[in-house]
């Protein structure tokens, strides 16, 4: 049987080859969605390759009007590219949209492009440029947009860009530009992008939330004030730490609503309660809330009992890292540039009881290299030795018995409490730690630069994606300070192999690299968890941390 993209071409041999080879559980069924999804499949034929129906989605009727209010962070924004945390996506969703979107079955339905192909051995992708879309200050939206976003994508230039990890394989090292010819304007809709070597990430990289879609003549600076973008919603006002509101925007007309439906609702209110879920719960029961943006622990089951909501759950790759910078210096030196330090710190901690301590067993457990069994280039490894006595030792070793780690985290429940439990088990080794808890607004300032900290990441469809995002050379995410030639050579390798065989084996050796260097305690895989009222739909967690405005609505 011959499966098609959407533009009714077959897809690479290698993408059909894997469905056979896709495990039994959901996680796998939904990665392997994802990986043919970015080849330009459908939803629908990627579950046929499965074997399986597309599911059905039970939602009611949406209504038009109303307004709805989610808790959630209100952090200042800034040039898209540099986005590091999903509620600032959120709130720019609005009017700033993006190419594609990731689904929580792990596809990614075309947005501002209607279409994508991508040869065999993924060195050529042609994007079908979305027709009749216009920015909201009636300019048409075109191919040049695209391009133009890709290249400033391409800008290594700037400081805190990530996107720039997402799309390495374009740069062009020595300008850390846009290699030049890469990106071709074909027609006003359609670019082409020639890659000088196969890369299988680049449609993922683009429904990623700091890959947002932004006019001609962008100023980051004044982008409340002027919010040109093709989004059907503009921000009424924006109060960092307050409130973030999101007016329908109804001198415009949405290219989506002939696609896909909506918008439904007149306005969404982002409120800000702080970090502390008891606030949570204190403006749900006053009825200050619609839905929450996500929560953990204990108030996942204070939440279930409240009258009138409904709780939304979703399997997933978000995690924490509990990882020391071997670039840090404290008092002169470098003291996790030793891997033995590394080592032993790994070695001091149980993996199973930071989940059970940190986040009441809602996940499962992971092995300290930031791949997962929710990735389809998984490879499990042997079982981790802990070994509290033998981590002392190999501290004592690396002459740093008597040393002091500062162990840094933020202030909230479930990341403070996992590296609670980390310095507990260090303690119990014998290894000497200082915990230091700070507020958000102070932690994130320099979240890249702690000599040892803690920090929590989102899900990515591909584990190549996270290895290219926070542990190759150089990267702005990089927040390991971990260079090492061997590990960017695998992922170069692996980024450009489709067959799910062939990347598993080279993601195999690259796991065994990061674990065995101590590069990161990635204890646990965390299933998300967050509640609406009954009858608003549009509004359950995202594997992503998503929130889509349009797609929102009250139930007829």
């Amino acid at each position: 049987m011959t499966f098609l993209t959407r533009t009714g071409k077959p897809l690479p041999k290698s993408v059909v080859d894997s469905a056979s080879k896709v495990g039994r559980d959901a996680m796998s069924r939904r990665e392997f969605i994802a990986l043919a999804s970015a080849f330009g499949a459908t939803s629908a034929t990627a579950y046929a390759m499965l074997g399986l129906p597309q599911p059905a989605h039970a939602q009611g009727t949406p209504s038009e009007g109303g307004t709805v209010r989610m808790q959630m962070l209100v952090k200042a924004l800034k040039d898209p590219r540099t986005y590091d945390w999903s509620e600032m996506g959120n709130v720019s969703r609005g009017w700033l949209e993006y190419l594609a979107i990731w689904e929580n079955d792990g596809s990614f339905t075309p947005a501002l492009l209607e279409s994508w192909e991508i040869n065999d051995d993924a060195t050529e992708y042609t994007l079908n440029v979305r027709q009749g879309v216009t920015w909201n200050d009636g300019s048409a939206f075109t191919a040049a947009d695209v391009a133009r976003n890709i290249e400033r994508w391409c800008d290594k230039s700037l400081e805190g860009n990530s996107m720039a990890g997402r799309f390495a394989t374009l740069i062009d090292e020595a300008s850390g530009t846009a290699i030049e010819g890469a990106i071709e304007v074909v027609d006003d809709h359609t670019v082409k992008l020639s890659l000088p070597r196969p890369d299988i990430t680049l449609i993922p990289g683009m429904a990623d939330y700091p890959a947002a879609i932004v006019p001609e003549g962008f100023d980051p600076d004044n982008m409340i004030e002027n919010a040109v973008g093709t989004g059907p919603y503009l921000p009424e006002t924006f109060d960092v730490g307050v409130k973030a509101v999101l007016v329908r925007n109804t001198d415009h007309t949405w290219w989506g609503t002939e696609v896909y439906g909506g918008p439904y609702i007149d306005r969404l209110e982002y409120i800000d309660y702080g970090t502390d879920p008891a606030a949570y719960v204190a403006a749900a029961e006053a009825e200050e809330i619609d839905a929450t943006y996500s929560i953990e622990g204990e108030f996942i089951d204070i939440f279930d009992t409240l009258d009138g909501f409904v709780q939304n759950t979703v399997a997933s790759g978000s995690t924490i890292v509990i990882r020391p910078n071997q670039l840090a210096e404290v008092d002169g030196k470098r003291p996790y540039e030793d891997k033995r330090v590394r080592q032993a710190l790994a070695m001091a901690v149980d993996n199973n009881l930071l989940l059970e301590l940190g986040y009441a067993g809602r996940g499962i457990v992971a092995e300290n290299h930031h791949v997962g069994p929710m990735h389809p280039e998984y490879a499990e490894l042997p079982p981790r030795t802990v070994d509290p006595a033998a981590a002392k030792a190999l501290m004592d070793e690396a002459g740093m018995g008597d040393f002091e780690h500062e162990l840094v985290s933020i202030d909230d429940a479930w990341r403070k409490d996992t590296t609670d439990a980390v310095a507990a088990q260090l303690r119990d080794a014998g290894i000497n730690v200082k915990r230091s808890i700070l507020p958000g607004s102070t932690f994130w300032n320099d979240w890249t630069k702690y000599p040892f900290s803690s920090t929590n990441w989102n899900a990515r469809p591909l584990g190549v994606q996270i290895w290219a995002l926070a542990y190759r050379s150089g990267e702005a995410w990089n927040e390991f300070g971990w260079s090492n030639a061997d590990f960017d050579a695998l992922l170069e390798r692996a980024l450009a192999t489709a067959d799910v065989d062939e990347r598993r084996e080279i993601m195999k050796e690259g796991e065994a690299l990061v674990q065995g260097e101590g590069v990161t305690i990635q204890p646990y895989w965390r299933s998300l968890y967050n509640h609406t009222k009954e009858g608003l739909l549009g509004a359950g967690h995202h594997i992503g941390f998503e929130y889509h405005p349009a797609r929102m609505a009250w139930s007829a």
